[in-house]
């Protein structure tokens, strides 16, 4: 052999290995197999170079190749190699300017499948937020709307993609026929028309009228989702989940009896778990009312259509299959935070020592608020379990009372007092009645209340004010809790 003839020496077999969960824009599986990496590589004659600069050059060559290695695993993987559409993501440190955050210890999340429920007119506003936060630590979860699509690469589903074809004749139907032709080109701007919210619902709003529609499917399509999963909890966009708690209070009940859970709501005789507020199935109780929907498809859509609340309409699936719901409030509320009241008497609860799972008509910033509320919670104070008096005292009373005089903000007071018609005024009348705790001038009138609540925006320039030194005994008369209400 020459001199300046090559030599190939066998290196140590370096083999890829699975790297276990990888993530693709919203897409998780396990990485297949990796071929080895080449066994062999061509050095220089030990002629030419010395034997010590050879060993050199062998141990830069072996590091190199690693490096390229671990690099090339450490990479995302083609969402399309899994055999699932799965929504679900592990955390991601990249989605946020801030390090991971802490997930905390959740037994028994992986018997969960989260469902979330959201429309087109909506989920681009509302649905990307829970991807950085509520979603976060979630192995197990899908997304449905009225279109199929992609939001931050999680895939969303067509809750009605397998819907009768004489349904879709229906006059609610308008919205999603044209999206189904055109997408979202084929959007109108009277769809995008937000209306307050009535008794009976929103029923000028295409989307509002086209949401009933999905209940009952829906429920099918997350039973085939994942028909091993213990729980199916539902969710909406606007809906704020505190996973821990939630967790503890399933491990109260026997998931392998027709449960169903919510915040108890009442139309005509039916009553039946408000949709917002999240409420939760069994799988034998998801299972019945799949059943049901399958047996009855077109007796229960004539009734879907002559009701107002898909919600409604599961609800009395499942008590006509003879699955009652569990009475859940405070525990799971209609309430954003700022109409919390966490000092009411008029209700058959005291909520100050429940435990608060979730909470509705919650803002994207008010969402992530609340995230990084108990992240704080979690990583400093080992603490798991969420109670109203820990909103209150921890969340709402620092707020108040870092600002005890808000302009364009309503505090929700109600008593109206017609003859004090400036808000210096009403702030003196509030000081004189000695149970009054906060007050607010809004529209020329004055309002006082003698609980306290955080209140909402008013564009119409309310002011609102609160007396922080009356608030705080009220606090100490509640005093912290020995152990949480569980509502059994």
């Amino acid at each position: 052999m020459s001199q300046h003839q090559s030599t190939c020496r066998e290196l140590p077999k370096v083999a890829r290995r699975p790297t276990g969960r990888v993530v693709k824009r919203g897409v998780d599986h396990l990485s297949a197999n990796l071929s080895p990496v080449p066994q062999r590589r061509c050095l220089p004659a030990r002629g030419m170079v010395p034997r010590r600069v050879s060993r050199r050059l062998v141990a830069v060559t072996i590091a190199l190749t690693l490096l390229c290695l671990y690099r090339f695993l450490a990479s995302e993987t083609d969402p399309q190699r899994s055999s699932k559409p799965v929504s679900a993501r592990t955390p991601d440190p990249d989605d946020v300017d801030e390090p991971a955050p802490f997930c905390p210890p959740l037994p028994g999340i992986e018997d969960l499948l989260v469902v979330m429920k959201t429309g087109v007119t909506e989920s681009r506003e509302k649905v990307p937020i829970h991807f950085s936060t509520t979603l976060r630590c979630i192995p197990h979860y899908v997304i449905f709307s009225d279109m199929e699509e992609e939001i931050e690469g999680v895939q969303i589903h067509d809750a009605l993609k397998g819907i009768d074809r004489e349904v879709l004749k229906n006059p609610d139907f308008n919205i999603y026929n044209r999206i189904a032709k055109n997408g979202r080109e084929g959007l109108e701007q009277q769809d995008f028309a937000d209306e307050a919210n009535s008794a009976i619902g929103k029923p000028n709003n295409p989307g509002w009228k086209l949401d009933k529609w999905k209940f009952l499917p829906m429920a099918q399509q997350a039973l085939r989702y994942r028909p091993e999963a213990k729980w199916f909890v539902f969710i909406e966009a606007d809906t704020y989940v505190s996973w821990p708690t939630l967790l503890a209070w399933l491990a109260r009940f026997d998931a392998r009896k027709p449960l169903y859970l919510g915040t108890e709501t009442q139309i005509a005789d039916t009553i039946f778990a408000h949709g917002g507020s999240g409420f939760m199935l069994s799988h034998p109780a998801l299972q019945s009312a799949s059943d049901q929907y399958a047996a009855r498809e077109k007796e229960l859509n004539a009734y879907t259509d002559q009701h107002w609340a898909g919600d409604c309409v599961l609800g009395k699936v499942l008590a006509d299959a003879g699955i009652n719901l569990h009475y859940s409030w405070p525990i799971l509320q209609n309430s954003n935070l700022g109409e919390l009241d966490e000092f009411t008497r008029a209700l058959y609860r005291d909520p100050w020592c429940f435990l608060s799972v979730a909470l509705h008509h919650l803002t994207p910033s008010e969402i992530e608020k609340l995230w990084k509320f108990e992240l704080s919670r979690w990583n400093d104070k080992n603490k798991r379990i969420l109670l109203h008096n820990d909103i209150f005292r921890e969340y709402i009373y620092p707020e108040i009372a870092t600002q005890p005089i808000r302009f364009g903000w309503d505090n929700l007071s109600k008593d109206e007092h017609p003859l004090t018609i400036t808000f210096e005024d009403c702030r003196e009348l509030c000081e004189s009645e000695k149970a009054c705790v906060q007050f607010a001038f809004r529209d020329n009138l004055c309002v006082t209340s003698t609980t306290p609540r955080l209140g909402i925006p008013h564009p119409g320039g309310a002011v609102s004010g609160w007396l922080t030194s009356r608030i705080e005994p009220q606090m100490d008369k509640k005093g912290l809790c020995r152990k949480p209400q569980w509502g059994d």
